[in-house]
């Protein structure tokens, strides 16, 4: 076929040696996946080692804590991947007898799977005839036949996926989506691609009509949001408060200090008179004890630099203020008093483990 073996024989040639390349295992296969959703191999390499060694059967992820589980995670982001991986583990074991299912109708349905993902366990575990879409894929094709419909509408959704299947080699076709899959990730690139050596470039419409920077084409463009972060650590002696963060926003489950959120970034004059600093020090919330004659109860020690943090929509400045307590606080239940290697068994964001090694 015009398509499949071109790439297919280039694929055997030239695919990098990926540990996940070697097992048709649904379990390390899924796992893999999972990691490497929004994430570049050479970074989630050393992750799915460590929790292939930590975790090398379904039934060691199920039963470990989610506090274990994300702690591994750290620093890799997108966090409710690892929150998604550990409650599907439970239920696989727990529902499925351990067993996984063999059928990408049935795999999909399962917690943090998606399209993609069940496409590609179905055809490199069980060589159903699933064709992947993902990031690359949409290179790859858009350039190759020139499409211009945004990757990111429905309409282009439905095509990608459309094309994606009438190319798949139904005889191989978890050679094929690997090969493909590779293709865009280390050949057809963002940016700078080989175009002239390429192995379609007698076929692709992008490369003749030069327009290969320009495809494909996304509908949306990604808005940022700023967001400023005061985080207040108080310190009594070797100790500091933590809180374990809740709710829907970002890093859920992760550990972090009692933090102030403004609009912009404040003095800290400004930060003193903020309600939020107000409502911080009451009780129910930290309460700092009452001054006895002139002696200060607390001192603000020192403010750290502004660390810039970015996720892929938003932009996090943040600010650490050291506050050294003379007497011991009394807390609500929801936070924690430890010490800074205390701390660092606590799963936490990345932002706050640059700071803490800084």
């Amino acid at each position: 076929m015009i398509f499949s073996d071109p790439l297919i024989e280039w694929y055997t040639q030239n695919k990098r040696d990926l540990p996940w390349r070697n097992t048709q295992d649904p379990y390390f296969i899924w796992l893999s996946e999972i990691i490497l959703q929004q994430t570049r191999v050479d970074q989630g390499m050393s992750y799915y080692l460590k929790f292939c060694k930590e975790f090398p059967t379904i039934e060691k992820l199920s039963d470990a804590t989610e506090e274990k589980v994300i702690k591994l995670w750290q620093g890799l982001g997108y966090y409710s991947r690892a929150r998604n991986l550990h409650a599907t583990a439970k239920h696989i074991v727990r529902n499925l007898n351990g067993k996984f299912p063999d059928s990408h109708d049935e795999i999909i349905k399962l917690k943090g799977i998606g399209p993609y993902t069940a496409a590609a366990i179905a055809s490199i575990s069980f060589n159903q005839p699933c064709a992947v879409v993902d990031g690359n894929v949409y290179r790859v094709l858009a350039r190759v036949f020139g499409i211009k419909t945004p990757t990111d509408s429905s309409t282009g959704k439905k095509e990608f996926q459309g094309l994606a299947n009438e190319l798949l080699d139904k005889k191989y076709p978890a050679l094929f989506n690997q090969a493909i899959m590779e293709f865009g990730a280390t050949y057809c690139k963002p940016s700078n691609p080989d175009c002239p050596n390429c192995i379609f470039s007698s076929i692709c419409l992008a490369f003749h009509k030069k327009k290969v920077d320009a495809l494909p084409v996304k509908e949306k463009i990604t808005k940022i949001r700023n967001r400023y972060f005061n985080y207040i650590l108080i310190q009594y002696k070797n100790t500091f408060l933590i809180k374990k963060r809740s709710g829907k926003d970002i890093w859920k489950n992760l550990y972090d200090f009692p933090v102030i959120e403004t609009n912009r970034e404040l003095g800290k004059r400004e930060l003193l008179k903020t309600k939020a600093w107000e409502t911080m020090f009451m009780p129910n919330q930290v309460r700092l004890p009452k001054p006895l004659s002139r002696k200060p109860t607390y001192i603000i020690k020192s403010v750290s630099k502004t660390y810039k943090h970015v996720l892929s929509h938003q932009h996090i400045f943040a600010r650490f203020w050291k506050i050294q307590i003379t007497r011991p606080l009394k807390i609500s239940k929801e936070y924690l008093s430890v010490t800074q290697g205390e701390f660092h068994t606590y799963p936490i964001p990345r932002l706050l483990d640059i700071y803490m090694n800084d």
